[in-house]
């Protein structure tokens, strides 16, 4: 029997093609296995197009539309032109040298989402970090890499960053400890153009920034950093994720989805007001 392959990260767009096909596939009332025997593969393949941890090989899309009862033209040609789109590699795919494999979801999360809240106790988040923090930061991560692959990796992240300014740019709510100011980082200038920068975003009509001072003593997530991405796509559920040394973690159930958001509204209401967030950072400029 014929099977797939996993393809690497997915794009947003083959999760949202794999949730399509399976709402048609349930709505037509066939199980995995009846859908595999259709397309003479194994029922795990189907159940992995559907969670996007395999290419959407044409042929078999088609043909799946056809068993679940699509048969509109103008529909059948719709659903494989987005197929098409989904199968084509995410512009990160080239830096795939220096992008770790389970953090290329994260960027095709992160491009895909119209709001990204998260927490950062540790270091800037990337969207808001300069190229010479980034630099830094990166080197402290790969300390043998070679410069050249410092250089590549410090370019997804710029390019990463333009999602901010583009049309249709997401929000950001960022809310971050205070000890990721005070730690030095590439020394006294990097963190003076850091802060200096971190002010400047404050001004962004779609960056919100938020500062957890050590005065506000502990707090819900002293357990570590996260993200929550939230989409435009009724196909997409809120996604969180946590990442550690060696790879990330995703969720996407309600329950652990809501456990992040929970945690991170306390937050919000723990840590000091956006709006004092320029004077904050001002401060410590000055201290540096």
């Amino acid at each position: 029997m014929a099977d797939a392959r996993p393809t690497g990260a997915p794009t947003v767009l083959r999760v949202v093609l794999g949730k399509r096909l399976q709402d048609l596939r349930e709505r037509a009332g066939l199980s995995f296995e009846q859908a595999g025997r259709a397309l003479d593969v194994t029922h795990a393949t189907v159940r992995r197009m559907e969670k996007a941890e395999v290419g959407l090989k044409l042929p078999y899309v088609e043909k799946l539309l056809r068993v679940y009862g699509v048969a509109d033209p103008e529909e059948l040609d719709g659903f494989l032109t987005l197929a098409r789109e989904a199968n084509r590699p995410g512009w990160w795919h080239r830096f795939r040298d220096v992008l770790p494999e389970w953090f290329s979801a994260f960027v095709s999360l992160e491009g895909e989402a119209n709001l990204i809240r998260a927490y950062e106790p540790h270091y800037v988040p990337g969207l808001l970090q300069t190229e010479a923090y980034a630099r830094a930061v990166l080197r402290a991560g790969m300390p043998h890499a070679p410069d050249a692959d410092i250089d590549r990796a410090v370019t997804v992240r710029r390019e990463r960053q333009s999602l901010l300014t583009r049309d249709g740019a997401p929000l950001l709510w960022v809310v971050i400890d205070e000890t990721v100011l005070r730690r030095p980082i590439g020394g006294p200038g990097v963190m003076r153009e850091q802060i200096a920068h971190l002010a400047a975003a404050t001004a962004m009509p779609n960056v919100r920034l938020q500062i957890m001072p050590f005065a506000a003593g502990p707090h819900p997530a002293m357990y570590g950093p996260f993200h929550i991405f939230r989409f435009p796509l009724p196909e997409l559920p809120d996604i969180a994720y946590a990442e550690n040394l060696v790879g990330a973690s995703y969720f996407d159930q309600r329950d652990d989805v809501s456990a992040f958001l929970e945690a991170l509204d306390r937050m919000c209401a723990q840590a000091a007001p956006a709006h004092t967030t320029e004077a904050f950072l001002g401060g410590i400029r000055k201290e540096i």
